[in-house]
């Protein structure tokens, strides 16, 4: 779907487990506008469209196409999880790629394969993979570990991740997100609980979003592998449990690295319609 004249674009709202995207085709680039203050402006919730993002799809050179990411709070995100997902699957019901696709991103190159609403991604090899360490934050001492999964994670692991206050989440998230430890880009914050072998639960909190969001694709995957290389959750594929739903992460387990992500769960096309620019 592209712009047919010059005051309005059409778009799709849709959503990975509850983490929700609006998606703009604009392969013609015919569209020329400031993505990045649209999407602060459509991302509100009660005011607009209301999202945890904006993707837009341009033409691409190594892949099917080009996605760029915004956040809620209008900048540019190397790589969302949930977001590629939902893109994969707008792709393949617009005739945009066939089921298996490749798709550039900021973070690398991504493929993708979808299987009617199932969707399932492979993302760049995670880096920067770091051992415990701890922050002070108001005098508390937090221990985490961090890994990029295509965006920046640090990993928290707490007792009774589902029974934690929104509010703490919130707190607790913000401080980690914005301490000078992860100057200059901040980090997205994972609290991870151990379940059993195999299945862990995760709550994030989202950098660009500065909130808790319903599902997190590039969480998913950092507390997963952390989890395997830290916390003996046992051999992939693990299963995250999300606010909004469950994510399966696969991947190879080398001797110091990871190797063949996946990430994989369900998308939901929500609605479509016009926006005035």
């Amino acid at each position: 779907m592209t712009e047919t004249g010059n005051r309005s674009i059409a778009f799709s709202k849709m959503s990975g487990h509850g983490n929700d995207f609006i998606v703009i085709d604009n392969r013609s680039e015919n569209i020329t506008t400031n993505w990045s203050e649209c999407a602060s402006v459509w991302c509100k919730r009660r005011t607009s469209i209301g999202a945890d993002g904006l993707l837009v799809i341009e033409p691409g050179k190594a892949g099917d196409f080009r996605l760029r990411i915004f956040n809620a709070d209008g900048s540019e995100a190397e790589m969302c999880g949930n977001g590629a997902r939902c893109v994969a699957a707008f792709a393949t019901r617009e005739g945009i790629a066939q089921p298996r696709m490749v798709m550039e991103t900021m973070a690398g190159l991504v493929g993708a394969f979808v299987k009617d609403e199932v969707v399932a991604i492979q993302l760049t090899a995670p880096s920067s993979l770091a051992d415990k360490d701890s922050l002070n934050i108001d005098g508390m001492h937090i221990f985490f570990y961090f890994i990029n999964s295509g965006v920046p994670h640090a990993i928290i692991f707490r007792d009774s991740v589902a029974e934690m206050p929104a509010d703490e989440v919130a707190r607790v998230g913000r401080a980690v997100r914005f301490h000078p430890a992860f100057e200059p880009a901040g980090t997205n914050v994972d609290f991870v609980e151990i379940i059993e072998p195999g299945r862990i639960r995760v709550r994030t909190y989202e950098r660009g979003v500065e909130e808790e969001t319903l599902a997190c694709g590039t969480g998913a995957v950092a507390s997963a592998i952390i989890s395997s290389r830290f916390k003996d959750v046992g051999d992939p594929p693990i299963q995250v449990e999300m606010p909004g739903g469950t994510l399966t992460v696969d991947f190879k387990n080398k001797s110091n690295s990871f190797e063949d992500v996946w990430l994989k769960g369900k998308v939901e096309f929500v609605y479509e319609g016009r926006i005035t620019i």
